[in-house]
């Protein structure tokens, strides 16, 4: 996810039995280390976000949480219907929801979501989070909020069987970019995420709060296998160029875990459109060995339904 009223609102504020086999499987409770058995088939291994269907899904309100959505009802989908939506369009039996078109998170409502999405026979394979408190912030209360928030987050991904949660480094009003304090609370919420067995992702998104060499530097100072990197393919390229992309990719896949962002293109604050090398990306993926799931994140202009079915067939392809 990467554009300029994003990064506003961001810095603005804001297994059940009967369905074991179809969750992501995890190995025997130990909070020591995760230990998910991805599956190996190319296609099982796609997954595909809600974010770039934020004006389909129901209840969405715009940046400023008051624009109705430009999509007519008839089109729309509900966010606990989703999974069933993407495995019928795409053949896909994996998604990642988005935190800002949750309708509740309710204990009864996230029951009634995981049994849709077991419906479908399909999983959640991460939770995309958007709070609004910087990790890093001089404030002790704006980085007590920040872990507050990340706790919540991972107890709904922990509620819908999802292997991990992504969560933004936010910037902060009153603070540059500070390693030890970022890391002091994202040790905390390692540490949380673990009894949960639940992995926190940081994506390099924000060029100046999550870059990527500074995320590298979180995950090494935290050291906890419970904190890793999600790479987004293009949203370094959006920020820099292709030498800064190429080695930005080698740094987030050296510490993912289990997803990443795939897209092939990206349009910056200015409106100009920067294009991913597909081959290069998935061969510094297979370079580290990476097992995890790999999400469909078109993030361009216009309809994201034939942009999302050509990247899932690019994707399986990369992966075969």
């Amino acid at each position: 996810m990467s554009s300029r009223t994003r990064r506003q609102f961001l810095r603005e504020g804001w297994g059940a039995a009967a369905g074991f086999c179809l969750l992501p499987a995890l190995a025997q409770a130990s909070n020591s280390a995760p230990s998910v058995r991805f599956p190996t088939e190319p296609r099982k291994r796609v997954s595909v976000a809600a974010y770039p269907f934020r004006e389909f899904i129901v209840g969405w309100r715009g940046w400023d949480g008051k624009t109705p959505s430009r999509v007519p009802g008839a089109q729309q989908v509900e966010l606990k219907d989703f999974a069933a939506h993407v495995a019928a369009r795409f053949d896909v039996h994996n998604i990642e929801p988005w935190s800002p078109v949750f309708p509740s998170t309710d204990p009864g409502y996230l029951d009634e979501f995981r049994e849709s999405v077991e419906r479908a026979h399909s999983a959640v394979v991460d939770v995309a989070v958007d709070v609004a408190h910087s990790q890093y912030a001089l404030s002790a209360a704006e980085r007590e909020q920040s872990l507050a928030g990340s706790k919540h987050w991972i107890d709904v991904g922990a509620a819908l069987g999802s292997p991990g949660i992504r969560t933004h480094i936010n910037r902060a009003k009153d603070s540059r970019p500070d390693l030890d304090r970022a890391a002091g609370t994202l040790a905390r919420v390692a540490d949380y995420a673990a009894t949960k067995t639940v992995v926190v992702h940081l994506e390099n998104d924000d060029p100046v709060s999550e870059d990527p060499f500074f995320i590298a530097q979180v995950i090494d100072k935290v050291n906890s296998p419970w904190l890793r990197a999600l790479p987004d393919f293009g949203n370094s390229l959006a920020a820099h160029d292709e030498e800064f992309q190429d080695r930005a990719m080698e740094a987030m896949f050296a510490r993912a875990y289990s997803i990443c962002h795939v897209k092939d293109g990206e349009v910056d604050d200015e409106g100009r459109a920067s294009h991913v090398d597909l081959a290069k990306t998935f061969a510094i993926l297979k370079k580290h060995d990476y097992k995890g799931y790999c999400s469909i994140e078109f993030d361009e202009p216009g309809d994201p339904y034939p942009a999302t079915a050509r990247l899932v067939e690019q994707t399986v392809r990369f992966l075969s």
